[in-house]
């Protein structure tokens, strides 16, 4: 009677996890998409192209001039000498070639930034394919629990069948109830880690929780044929974030340039003209003038002297170049790495397939026929029990861990041919 009303326990709990929320299948090229057009942080990352684009428009501004009004009271009141009025236009003429050294740096920080970006983009491909082998992977989980539960659930029915005809004791029969009451539990903790990686998939497509998103069940395989060599000249050749690196020193480049024209000093030129009324003074009287004038004006640098603005990009650009060989070393080492984790995850995969599972399940069942049969105790067949939900487990986590390792090394690699 107990196990009964576990089991309609269990379909309640299972019916009621999903009250409020519907339910979608979800393929891979489908999530992928979703994630390309709807991922919030990739939405905000594409922004930086918007600024860098800007900031290129505005390096190529020209310096704005200046317009000045002025007026001059010569004593009229005391003395009758009149008034004065005066206008100028100066502008500063930029020498050096500053302004094409502003360009060309708003120009490789642009070209930057789309490599940043799109490195963003590779890992956010990796890290969402990740996101849906997990759930897979979770749902697998669940599924061996719920069969173990409802095998259990049976076993401890048939039990307390068994211990009313007087076939076995009664601590056999409560060992065997207290099992299927603990695999239930665990059936509920799954379920909840299941539910998780399936909100994991909505928050990635930037939807809302009131959706969950099944995936589909995996149809390709994950045996590949590479070779290291290819593997790391890929690597070298494609990846958008030794590319970046690579940009980062032409902009360091640009930026030793822009402080070079730095140190050249601008001229600043002025037009102007002044208009002085007539003076009626008995003394010195005067008539009106006007006056035209012209000027430049060359600033004295003397803080020229201090080379610190052209040492501190200098250093900056030496700083870059250091940084690029260190991400081309860290390139190799990661895709080296990746590349012996997918043929070790491989070989992992294969041991499953010398029959080890097959086994396992006919141990079990041989268990349970013997424990009927008299033969041995409830203990005996637990342990078979243990042993092959532990061996269905690691299969399905070997498989996912196979499939992670190829998205690993494709994305250490810089390339993708993956579809699920």
């Amino acid at each position: 009677m107990a196990m009964r009303y576990g089991n309609i326990l269990l379909l309640l709990f299972l019916a009621l996890q999903g009250n409020g929320q519907t339910k979608d299948s979800l393929i891979y090229p489908r999530f992928l998409a979703e994630v390309t057009n709807n991922n919030l942080a990739y939405a905000a990352e594409r922004f930086n192209v918007n600024l860098a684009t800007a900031r290129v428009a505005a390096a190529k501004v020209f310096p704005d001039p200046s317009l000045s009004f002025g007026w001059v009271d010569n004593g009229q009141k005391r003395m009758k000498m009149g008034y004065g009025f005066n206008t100028s236009v100066s502008w500063l003429l930029e020498l050096g070639n500053k302004r094409q050294a502003r360009s060309s740096v708003a120009l490789s920080q642009l070209e930057l930034t789309h490599l940043l970006l799109e490195n963003y983009y590779r890992n956010l491909q990796a890290d969402a394919t990740l996101a849906y082998l997990q759930a897979i992977l979770q749902e697998n989980l669940l599924t061996v629990t719920r069969e173990s539960y409802q095998s259990m659930s049976l076993f401890a029915r048939a039990d307390s069948i068994r211990f009313q005809l007087g076939e076995i004791k009664a601590v056999d029969a409560r060992q065997s109830k207290l099992e299927a009451a603990n695999m239930l539990n665990t059936v509920y903790r799954n379920e909840a880690t299941f539910k998780a990686a399936l909100l994991q998939l909505g928050m990635l497509m930037g939807k809302s929780s009131d959706t969950l998103y099944y995936p589909a069940a995996l149809k390709s395989s994950f045996d590949r044929e590479f070779s290291l060599k290819d593997l790391i000249d890929a690597a070298i050749s494609h990846r958008a974030d030794i590319l970046a690196a690579g940009k980062d020193k032409e902009v360091a480049h640009n930026l030793v340039k822009l402080a070079q024209a730095n140190r050249m000093p601008d001229l600043g030129l002025a037009l102007g003209m002044a208009q002085n009324s007539g003076a009626t003074n008995v003394i010195a009287p005067t008539p009106s003038t006007n006056v035209i004038s012209a000027g430049i004006s060359i600033p004295l640098k003397f803080s020229g002297r201090s080379r610190a603005e052209l040492l501190s990009a200098q250093y900056s650009a030496a700083q870059a170049a250091a940084r690029y060989q260190q991400a081309a070393l860290q390139v190799q080492t990661e895709v080296a790495t990746s590349y012996y984790n997918y043929l070790a995850a491989r070989k992992q995969v294969n041991q499953f397939h010398t029959g080890i599972l097959e086994d396992a399940e006919k141990a079990l069942a041989g268990k349970i026929y013997s424990y009927r049969s008299g033969e041995i105790n409830l203990l005996e067949v637990l342990n078979a029990q243990r042993t092959y939900n532990s061996l269905k487990q690691s299969y399905y986590e070997a498989l996912n861990g196979y499939a992670a390792a190829l998205v690993e090394m494709e994305r250490t690699a810089g390339i993708w041919d993956i579809n699920l």
